[in-house]
């Protein structure tokens, strides 16, 4: 089996770190505006094998044995992982983002689509839609809703975040991406929301190989030091997990 990347050694960053509402670990905002930079460096794991042929319209097909047994390992359901690997080999090599860092937002955000009991399809959707709580200036920011987003998650006052990667509409406009080539972007599908996560991750160059670069990720993506200490924090589980 021909391997693309078999032989790469990547600088995976796993740091040693929803009735219509779901409780979430939604971070409230800090009061500073510092970039947290005093992680340890990046772990470095292997690159998941991507297999010869491709879909129609060119997404890569990963190694279904090393789904499964990273899977297994790792404690994350098949989907996700999938979603996660397949999501680091279409995102730049300079960016160098690991699958591990988009499960530990995976985690952090939804348990993978499997928050409240829902279990995440073969398909890449969850069982029932995953949405935070109102933004309505109340414990987060007010962002009121437009008829767009309304037509993500139905309340035609105020938007909520969306799917297993909890998307603000508006920003899953800017960056949201069809994952699976189903030729569909929907945030409630985790194929399309870990490639856009990654896409998100790796604007303007960053490169998540270093410290600064992955904590100014993972802060981009949420300003809270808590949530980037969480989210390293499973995603260096994942990394130490699947590699026993």
């Amino acid at each position: 089996m021909i391997r693309r990347v078999a032989t790469w050694l990547v600088a995976l960053v796993v740091l040693s770190a929803g009735a219509h509402f779901v409780m979430q670990a939604y971070r409230p905002q800090p009061t500073n505006d510092l970039t947290p930079t005093g992680l340890a460096p990046p772990s470095e794991v292997s690159r998941p094998p991507a297999q010869p042929t491709r879909s129609s319209v060119d997404r890569p097909q990963v190694d279904q044995a090393w789904v499964t047994r990273t899977a297994r390992r790792a404690g994350v359901p098949e989907p996700a992982v999938l979603a996660y690997a397949r999501a680091m080999l279409m995102s730049p090599k300079a960016c160098q983002v690991g699958w591990t860092t988009l499960a530990g937002i995976g985690w952090v955000e939804s348990q993978h689509g499997t928050i409240g009991g829902r279990t995440l399809g073969a398909d890449g959707h969850s069982s029932s839609p995953i949405l935070g709580p109102a933004l309505d200036g109340g414990r987060f920011a007010a962002i009121p809703a437009t008829a767009r987003s309304t037509a993500w998650h139905g309340d035609p006052d105020w938007d909520h975040a969306v799917g297993q990667m909890q998307f603000i509409p508006s920003t899953w406009e800017q960056w949201g991406a069809d994952g699976d080539g189903d030729g569909a972007a929907d945030p409630n599908d985790i194929d399309d929301a870990a490639y856009a996560a990654a896409r998100y991750l790796c604007a303007d160059g960053r490169d998540l190989a270093s410290s600064s670069g992955w904590s100014g990720g993972i802060f981009s993506y949420n300003h809270s030091d808590e949530y980037v200490a969480d989210v390293h924090a499973a995603a260096t589980a994942y990394a130490e997990r699947s590699t026993r």
